[in-house]
């Protein structure tokens, strides 16, 4: 099926090269207005967004999130925020006290800051921008929430620059269907699907020059995919402290 929603879903590709021109303000508050129309957990809106424009910011925000230059680069930066202290102050107009000390309002506010962050994303590439998602925002979220000023019961979830692309951005491929669509329980058998993702993902050139040679067999290069890939990130432990930074923001997570 095909209708020009669906195109634009399908054409995305993460943008890493920006030109210098700036995003207006009115674009900036369109993208968010637009964001706003996601769904969202019992109409709590627990969610906010910082935009940064601000140049020497911006390149600090770089060096936080693993020193990506497009971080700079890039005109505009959105931190994606999940916030209860919103509901927090609500709370006190009505005389109540939040209960946001559980796992569950976490996750509400988290999940409403992804879907608003991904409907957003969507108006940008609608108007010809181009966007990446900054995971690595979680990097330093101490740095980041001092630099930010983001008060008690707010989190950044995720970054995103935003910006006018050097050149179309590159699609990727994805997984097939059959790997992630599951039709009355879940298909554990997904050896095939998983192995020809891999040899389409290797055939994009992406991993090249990632092979190293294996150990006792000299001038034999080891396979290196999408596999090999996720399989090493996943193998290692990340950003295990952020746990404690929840709590320092008051996200207990009991």
């Amino acid at each position: 099926m095909s209708n020009p929603t669906l195109d634009l879903i399908r054409a995305h590709g993460s943008c890493r090269r920006y030109r210098p021109d700036d995003v207006s303000n009115e674009m900036i508050e369109s993208i968010v207005e637009a964001g706003q129309r996601a769904s969202t957990s019992s109409n709590m809106q627990a969610y906010s967004v910082v935009a940064v424009t601000d140049a020497a910011k911006r390149a600090e925000l770089a060096r936080l999130c693993g020193q990506q230059k497009h971080i700079a680069q890039a005109p505009v930066f959105l931190a994606w925020c999940a916030d209860l202290a919103r509901l927090d102050r609500a709370c006190q107009l009505r005389e109540l006290e939040q209960s946001s000390e559980h796992v569950e309002n976490f996750l509400v506010a988290a999940v409403d800051a992804a879907i608003v962050a991904q409907n957003a994303a969507l108006a940008a590439q609608s108007l010809g921008l181009g966007i990446c998602y900054i995971g690595s925002i979680r990097n330093n979220p101490r740095e980041v929430i001092q630099l930010l000023e983001l008060p008690r019961l707010v989190f950044p979830v995720t970054g995103m620059t935003i910006g006018w692309p050097e050149k179309p951005p590159r699609t990727r491929p994805r997984l097939g269907l059959e790997a992630v669509l599951h039709r009355e329980r879940y298909n554990p058998n997904q050896d095939e699907a998983l192995l020809a993702y891999d040899r389409e993902m290797a055939a994009t050139g992406i991993y090249e020059g990632r092979q190293v040679e294996i150990p006792g067999r000299p001038g034999e290069m080891e396979a290196y995919g999408w596999l090999e890939h996720s399989a090493r990130r996943v193998a290692q432990p990340m950003r295990t402290f952020l746990r404690e930074v929840l709590e320092e923001q008051g996200f207990l997570l009991k």
